[in-house]
């Protein structure tokens, strides 16, 4: 099953349901050789909001999936700057298509972008800090951030 990115920025993403051995219930050993029985109520997916545990390494999973052929991401120098001006200017004005559209470099933003939360909400955290310090204003949270690129990888694909 494939991680769905829904319009509002939450992922539905897998979940392995939890397996139990028969017996294990009863607080007996069971046997080795029983075979694994899986919980019939124990959902298959879960729904994650931007700032979750886990939002940005399933984001980042999602990302990968639109494009699997997509090598790592590199962020160049002139790629972050942009990206940065970027996520300022949708935090900004809140949207997404017009500051894409303006984008000189937009694959070099994208991969700065896909950079950022392949290193997970430190990066995230820090990537927000720069924004703040190049473009003004106060930092934004980990999930506005992770939201904005959200978005903006969605309107660059």
């Amino acid at each position: 099953m494939e991680i769905v990115r829904n319009p509002d920025g939450t992922l539905v993403v897998p979940v392995e349901p939890e397996r139990h051995h028969a017996g294990d219930e009863e607080g007996e050993a069971g046997d080795a050789e029983a075979a694994p029985v899986a919980e019939a109520s124990t959902p298959t997916t879960r729904l994650l909001h931007p700032g979750e545990g886990g939002y940005d390494e399933a984001l980042s999973q999602w990302d990968l999936e639109q494009n699997p052929d997509r090598g790592p991401a590199v962020s160049t120098p002139s790629g972050r700057q942009e990206a940065m001006a970027l996520v300022h200017a949708v935090a900004t004005d809140h949207d997404v298509k017009p500051a894409v559209e303006e984008l000189d470099d937009p694959e070099a933003s994208g991969e700065a972008l896909r950079h950022v939360l392949v290193g997970g909400v430190h990066s995230v955290e820090d990537f927000a800090a720069e924004v703040a310090e190049a473009e003004g204003g106060e930092p934004l949270t980990a999930h506005e951030t992770t939201k904005i690129i959200g978005e903006v990888l969605t309107a660059l694909d």
